[in-house]
């Protein structure tokens, strides 16, 4: 299961993406992941400050 980013909350600082091993994150606004790339590691969540990052 993909991780997801909370449109409301996502800042936009870029530490998901840098922290995903998978390069399953693009810019935006907000971020975005990739459901194809994602391999639920949870590394994007755990670097996020703005706690915008769940499990879909």
């Amino acid at each position: 299961m993909a991780h997801k980013i909370a449109a409301d909350k996502c800042v936009g600082c870029g530490s998901c993406k840098d922290a995903c091993p998978a390069e399953a994150i693009s810019e935006g606004t907000p971020f975005s992941i990739d459901p194809d790339k994602c391999v639920d590691c949870g590394a994007c969540a755990a670097q996020c400050p703005c706690e915008a990052i769940s499990p879909a």
